[in-house]
């Protein structure tokens, strides 16, 4: 027998969603969010790239602003107002101290009791290899939720008036080839297929195939997926590391 996922926890009410790309949180994790947000729960989302080197035929200077404006656009259909970039260079993020720290310092502004982001694992599950920023910037997340809390690590965020936050009880991460929790998406789905259609350039650059099936197609896979070890219901998978 499959093992069942759990339910995620609701007792929260801030989340901060933290990954390296425009259109990473889309394909599953943003019609989670919108069931989120349709409670009341406060949302943000920070992204360490601008997704400048996203798109083969499209030049960094033109295509990070574009990619910006998509995913802020992505991100209000699902109720989220608050979307930063760091501007860290497209496809070479490096796992270190100062992107913990940049991580950190938004923790401690944003004060979430539950962080997000994207598969941190080598590959999505068997051989598909992930790639470097995904691996860098979801380690970066695990670290700096502890990062967060410690006064010792990065005290130069204190003389920059981000004190300690401890507050953060589960860190979430989404596409992992792990998962243990998942939400119950059956009132955000369409919500989501709309989030991800907002990446339309990417998207066609990507596929040959019409934007809108090639969307819903992707998520109504992965829910259907989910939702075999969910009771049914289309869901969007997680694997949770509680702190």
């Amino acid at each position: 027998m499959t093992e069942q996922l759990e339910p995620l926890p609701t007792d929260w009410e801030r989340a901060l969603a933290i990954v390296a790309h425009p259109d990473d949180l889309e394909y599953g994790a943003a019609a989670a969010v919108a069931t989120w947000t349709d409670r009341g729960a406060e949302v943000s989302y920070l992204l360490a790239t601008r997704g400048e080197a996203g798109i083969d035929g499209l030049e960094p200077d033109r295509c990070a602003p574009l990619r910006e404006r998509e995913q802020r656009d992505s991100a209000a259909v699902v109720g989220v107002g608050s979307v930063e970039f760091l501007g860290h260079p497209d496809g070479v993020v490096e796992y270190g101290t100062a992107l913990r720290r940049d991580f950190a310092a938004a923790i401690r502004r944003h004060r979430p009791h539950l962080v997000l982001t994207l598969n941190h694992h080598d590959t999505w599950g068997g051989t598909y290899w992930n790639t470097p920023d995904h691996r860098a910037v979801g380690r970066a997340v695990l670290d700096a939720a502890a990062d967060a809390g410690n006064r010792w690590i990065f005290p130069e965020l204190i003389e920059q008036g981000l004190v300690p936050w401890n507050g953060v009880r589960w860190v979430a991460v989404t596409g992992s080839p792990h998962p243990t929790h998942a939400v119950d998406v059956t009132a955000g789905i369409d919500r989501g297929v709309r989030s991800l259609l907002a990446h339309r350039t990417y998207i066609e650059a990507l596929t040959d195939e019409d934007p809108e099936t090639y969307c819903r197609t992707f998520l109504r896979g992965a829910t259907d997926a989910a939702a075999a070890r969910f009771g049914g219901r289309p869901a969007v998978a997680f694997e949770v590391f509680p702190r």
